[in-house]
């Protein structure tokens, strides 16, 4: 079994690169098997190689005679992680090198040794070179593929930089303190000697870290002080406007952040429903009601589908809708390379089903709130509009806050950089026989 930290970060890389996994489900297997000590190289070279995929992979066209075999995939992997490390870290050239020459070893790939290192050597003699012939080109400037800089023109032509800036970085660690345990400005002090941690700007609960850390070795995490959770994704407890007595459904759960908050912020709630279709992710969900000592009933279900529902209606219903996940690149940085252009048309078909779905399931009077991380306005404003077209019960209700773009339907907020994601909420209220 290798240990070597560049042949286990292949192997995290290769399903990816041959669209069979992501790195949420290849990586957490693979840094098991990987020495502590080097576990915070591992995860640098798995994320930072995916990070600036869209680069890199540009360079290897430049730079290799002919395209990688599928069954040599591994092999592209160990050549893009090894010019992530000559181009993006300060891991000595020589070291870089030779450890990705001896990972071909380590995948029972020998061969391969020499063809790495004359690639990643032409690099390092011709690196000022191969970077100024790609200086027009547009992947390689912005660091993202052609289809996703393109949209993101003609979405959003005053901000597109701004957003492509933001996904290229990496994102702050921010927590949300649970306020049925302390309060923010005390959390604060017990965090002092710590870390370098400030107060978010739009979440009263939200808290950002100077520094990445082991959020298990924090004080009060075994006993539910705090949560991590981004500050964009804080927003939605609030928006929902929970009163005791309340019957609401989280509709697509996993992994439970926004559950959790729901449970926090209004702990006599009647009930709370939450559906999630994946019997693995639902784990998170488990595991994050036990460690804050919440309860919910927890469905495996289809949201878009009826099959599992009692029949009662919904005061409040949360739908943190499927989508491309395009708001939170900087946190999976593979999305660059798995998203595609044309499968945001498949994903909003899924978002509007299950949204007419869940409408069916609230009272009137009752509200709704459609969220997503996602920065096209096609999973978003546009498909709320559509919604509302054809739903004669539907009201839009204006989100006035300090924070996002406000749009003719509900608000945006980009990815900031050492500030909050992505992300999109519309809220709709279901029209009773008193409007």
């Amino acid at each position: 079994m290798t240990t070597n930290v560049r042949a286990l970060a292949a192997l995290v890389l290769t399903p990816l690169l041959q669209n069979k996994g992501s790195l949420n489900t290849q990586y957490p297997s693979i840094e098991k098997r990987c020495p502590d000590k080097d576990r915070a190289l591992l995860r640098e070279l798995c994320y930072g190689t995916m990070r600036h995929h869209p680069q890199l992979n540009c360079i290897i066209k430049l730079l290799q005679n002919r395209a990688f075999k599928f069954r040599d995939i591994d092999i592209k992997a160990i050549v893009l992680i090894g010019l992530y490390q000559l181009q993006h870290t300060r891991i000595p050239a020589h070291a870089a090198i030779s450890e990705s020459v001896d990972a071909c070893r380590e995948l029972d790939k020998e061969w391969a040794g020499k063809v790495v290192n004359a690639i990643l050597r032409r690099f390092q003699r011709e690196q000022e070179e191969l970077e100024e012939s790609l200086s027009s080109n547009e992947s390689y400037e912005y660091n993202h593929p052609e289809w996703m800089i393109a949209k993101l023109k003609n979405n959003w032509p005053d901000h597109w930089q701004q957003i492509l800036e933001a996904n290229n970085s990496q994102a702050p660690l921010t927590l949300r303190v649970n306020h049925q345990q302390t309060k923010r400005p005390d959390y604060l002090d017990r965090l002092a000697p710590i870390v370098d941690a400030e107060e978010t700007t739009f979440s009263d609960q939200g808290i950002r870290l100077g520094s990445s850390l082991n959020v298990e070795s924090l004080p009060g995490y075994e006993d539910g002080a705090f949560s991590v959770q981004d500050e964009a994704a804080q927003l939605s407890a609030q928006l929902l406007d929970l009163k005791p007595k309340q019957y609401v459904l989280d509709a697509c759960a996993a992994p439970g952040g926004k559950l959790c908050h729901i449970l926090e912020t209004e702990p006599s709630l009647a009930a709370v429903d939450a559906v999630e279709l994946e019997e693995r992710r639902a784990g998170r969900i488990e595991e994050n009601l036990e460690r804050l000592d919440l309860e919910a009933n927890l469905i495996i279900a289809d949201a878009s589908s009826q099959e599992w529902w009692s029949g009662e209606l919904y005061d409040r219903i949360l739908l943190d809708a499927p989508c491309s996940a395009t708001g939170v690149i900087r946190r999976n940085p593979d999305i660059k390379y798995l998203r595609q252009g044309e499968d945001i048309i498949e994903i909003s078909k899924l978002q509007l089903s299950i949204l007419e779905n869940c409408w069916s399931m609230l009272k009137p009077g009752g509200k709704l709130l459609y969220a997503t991380c996602s920065i096209f306005p096609q999973e978003n404003e546009r498909l709320i509009k559509r919604f509302m077209a054809k739903t004669d019960d539907a009201i839009h209700r204006p989100i006035i806050a300090p924070w996002g773009l406000k749009c003719e339907y509900g608000r945006q907020l980009f990815p900031q950089i050492d500030g909050h994601d992505g992300f999109y909420y519309a809220l709709l209220q279901k029209q009773s026989k008193l409007d």
